[in-house]
């Protein structure tokens, strides 16, 4: 099990630890809820120094993206960011990812999911006909998520860039804490806001990073947070979570994932998934709310009423936000109508749900 540049620290501040894509990651410290209401309230940090960083340079690294991902990278300019997936051969999801220009048609960074970073990397090496310079950063690459409404007040002590107006999906480079070419973006996971902070991990400068974001942030109570409360954040926003709601077998249209998906360019099995969005497709992932009392967990069945099988449950939570037991999951599309009434089943019971707009949780 490998560890991140910030382990000790979990370990020193008594987090439950667990293992997580190969990583020993915290899952909680006080509690997911108390953890929960400190990033919708105020401030939290994240480690995710186990997620992937790639970088992509030269010529051809723009064309390598295009023809290996969903989304029309050629729309990013210095200092974008964008969602998208790595398209299969069979019409699932290979991963999903983010890109980063760092300057445009020449150097780009991809950032992937942990549990994929041996997979995503060779999906690319093989689709490298160009010998476009291909780096993986990821083992020397720390990573921290700051998130919360006022993540942005605490973080900009510690930065002479501009973090207070930095738009969504846009990133700045420069001196971060004391460090060096820091990236600081704002793709955030939670739906809280906030920033993520990339660095060069060396001489065990991300101890320093982390104490100085944890003094910045005190004046907010920033507290330190696990992939637990991460989960019901992300779900309560809908936001899918590789493994869960997406996989090799689920198309980017099924997904809900269509607005990430250009066909004004050619990319992998382009023509399946097109197909995919003209024709429609037998199931779609939505989002419901339990009527019933009841949690719904991964792998959950879903049934209509009579008890027909029409799907399956792909995430589930009590939202400490809402008060209420929400899901994700794929159900045939006659089903998935906001409005659908459907049923998860529980021990052999039949609990009664709706399908709901998304996200779960509006802020």
């Amino acid at each position: 099990m490998k560890n991140t540049p910030f382990t000790n620290i979990h370990i020193g501040l008594g987090a439950k630890m667990a293992e997580f894509a190969g990583y020993n990651m915290p899952i909680s410290y006080t509690g997911i809820n108390d953890e929960h209401a400190a990033i919708r309230n105020s401030v939290g940090i994240f480690d995710v120094s186990h997620m992937g960083e790639f970088i992509l340079k030269g010529p051809d690294a723009l064309d390598l993206i295009q023809r290996t991902t969903s989304n029309d990278a050629s729309k990013l300019t210095d200092g974008k960011a964008q969602y998208s997936c790595f398209p299969n051969n069979e019409g699932g999801i290979v991963d999903d990812l983010l890109v980063y220009c760092v300057e445009a048609n020449k150097v780009y960074m991809l950032v992937v999911n942990a549990s994929n970073i041996e997979k995503d990397w060779n999906w690319l090496v093989a689709h490298n006909t160009a010998n476009v310079e291909m780096h993986n950063i990821s083992d020397k690459t720390g990573l921290l998520a700051i998130q919360g409404p006022n993540a942005m007040k605490a973080m900009q002590k510690l930065t002479d860039m501009d973090l207070i107006n930095l738009k969504y999906y846009t990133f700045v480079k420069g001196d971060f804490a004391g460090i060096e070419n820091v990236v600081v973006s704002a793709t955030g996971y939670t739906g809280a806001g906030g920033v993520e902070i990339y660095y060069e991990e060396q001489n065990g400068n991300g101890e320093m990073l982390w104490n100085k974001i944890m003094e910045a942030g005190a004046e907010f109570n920033i507290k330190p947070c696990g992939l637990g409360c991460r989960d019901t954040l992300r779900l309560e926003m809908g936001f899918c979570l590789y493994g869960n709601d997406i996989d090799d077998t689920t198309s980017p249209i099924e997904a809900g994932l269509g607005w990430t998906t250009k066909f004004t360019k050619d990319f992998t099995n382009r023509t399946q998934i097109e197909k995919h969005k003209t024709e429609g497709v037998s199931k779609k992932l939505v989002g419901f709310e339990m009527i019933d009392k009841g949690i719904p967990r991964h792998h959950y069945k879903l049934k209509a009423q009579d008890g027909a099988d029409i799907g399956h449950v792909t995430s589930g939570t009590q939202s400490p936000s809402l008060g209420k037991a929400i899901g994700l999951g794929y159900v045939n599309s006659e089903y998935a109508p906001i409005g659908s009434e459907i049923f998860v089943e529980v021990r052999d019971k039949l609990l009664k749900a709706v399908v709901v707009k998304l996200p779960f949780y509006q802020g």
